[in-house]
């Protein structure tokens, strides 16, 4: 709790991964990959509940392991390529509202994300409920090589042209605009514009900034050994 704002926070891992598969229970640096964002949000003073949702009996299991009671497994139509995360968080505010408990705030935490700061969740929660105002905050990392000024495609002559039609031209990287990704490290909203919008993103979300090393999301086998490299070099803030 903060400010007496209560806070919850979820932690989606489905088990079905066509990219990298079982990458939340892929081992990395001596823990699960869900593990170090358990810990992370466990490490967090502001954080009332933290909510696994997963289909997978072998998450579940992880997570009981590291201290997160999994009382029942996600339903399959949530459990899909196609299901939406915003459908999966009413479910789960809808689901604790029927045994009594209510949030302020919700914080979702990507286990793909796992390089988050020592402090990062709870400088995050600050920024959101400090600014009474906004409906909540979002991670982002600044977009480097891959801005979109820069991202080409094929035409079906098979001919390259830019993705984005601009008669400005731009020699030089450093006279692009500041562009930012959202990653996963925290996404943060007030509750009842939650669900209100349906969405975590409205005209009011406020960004989080995040450092160039942590613009990283695990996806395919790639990403993990990118990601396990830097954490070998970040471990001590990490935790």
């Amino acid at each position: 709790m903060y400010k007496n704002n209560r806070v919850l926070a979820i932690i989606p891992a489905r088990g079905g991964s066509k990219g990298l598969p079982k990458k939340n229970i892929k081992e990395i640096l001596g823990m699960p990959l869900i593990a170090w964002t358990i810990k992370q949000a466990q490490n967090c003073e502001y954080i009332d509940k933290i909510y696994v949702s997963t289909d997978s009996k072998e998450i579940a299991s992880v997570s009981e392991e590291y201290g997160v009671n999994i009382p029942k497994l996600r339903p399959k139509h949530l459990a899909e390529d196609t299901s939406s995360s915003v459908d999966l968080v009413n479910y789960i505010i809808e689901d604790l509202e029927t045994e009594g408990e209510v949030f302020d705030y919700i914080v979702l935490l990507e286990p793909t994300s796992p390089m988050r700061r020592r402090g990062d969740i709870g400088n995050a929660l600050e920024l959101a409920i400090n600014h009474s105002d906004a409906d909540g905050v979002i991670s982002v990392g600044a977009v480097h090589m891959e801005h979109p000024t820069t991202v080409k495609r094929v035409q079906s002559d098979g001919y390259i042209t830019s993705y984005l039609q601009s008669k400005r031209e731009i020699v030089q990287r450093q006279q692009l605009e500041d562009v930012y990704f959202p990653y996963g490290v925290a996404y943060i909203i007030k509750t009842e514009v939650f669900l209100e919008k349906h969405a975590f993103y409205t005209d009011k979300i406020l960004p989080y900034y995040i450092e160039r090393w942590q613009n990283y999301e695990v996806d395919d086998i790639y990403d993990f050994l990118c990601i396990e490299s830097i954490m070998k070099e970040k471990r001590s803030e990490l935790l």
